[in-house]
């Protein structure tokens, strides 16, 4: 049996997220004790289009490319919550799981010298909870899945090009 939240993660709708980059503040507010959003463990990310933004993390992938890079083992699945976790008493500081990272999920603490990624903060993610718009949920897999599924097969048409009988 999993814990309570194996089966949850981090969902990410851009076509809701207007940029306000509150995640950031409060994230970094929640990890830091002070607001810098350099150091929270999402970032904003702007679109090339005006007016288009995408909140961006740790994916939190299945098969944890970070934790397999790490020499000292130092980024290990969180048995609650299933979140890739960074023990500090542990990190060498050699950025490995950076270069690993094939989404770019992972900041990096200059200051510290550690690697900066999100926790999903026990399982109760601050960035979820202040979202102003929804553009952040922490959801079920199964369930998401299923939206996934229905946002896709409304934009068949539009993926496909398929254009209405007698239209262009």
């Amino acid at each position: 049996m999993f814990g309570p939240f194996s089966d949850m993660y981090l969902a990410i709708d851009p076509a809701l997220c207007t940029g306000c980059r509150i995640c950031e503040v409060f994230c970094s507010f929640h990890h830091e004790g002070r607001i810098q959003p350099a150091r929270a463990r999402l970032s904003v990310v702007r679109g090339q289009e005006a007016g288009h933004f995408v909140p961006f993390t740790c994916q939190q992938c299945r098969r944890a490319l970070c934790a397999e890079a790490c020499p000292e083992g130092a980024i290990a699945r969180n048995p609650a919550t299933q979140a890739l976790e960074v023990d500090p008493e542990r990190c060498l500081g050699c950025k490995m799981c950076l270069l690993a990272c094939p989404f770019g999920g992972i900041a990096w603490d200059g200051e510290r010298g550690l690697p900066l990624k999100c926790d999903l903060c026990r399982g109760q993610p601050e960035c979820v909870r202040l979202c102003p718009t929804g553009a952040l949920r922490y959801v079920q897999e199964e369930r998401a899945a299923v939206a996934r599924r229905r946002t896709v097969l409304g934009r068949l048409p539009e993926l496909l090009d398929i254009h209405a009988p007698g239209g262009t």
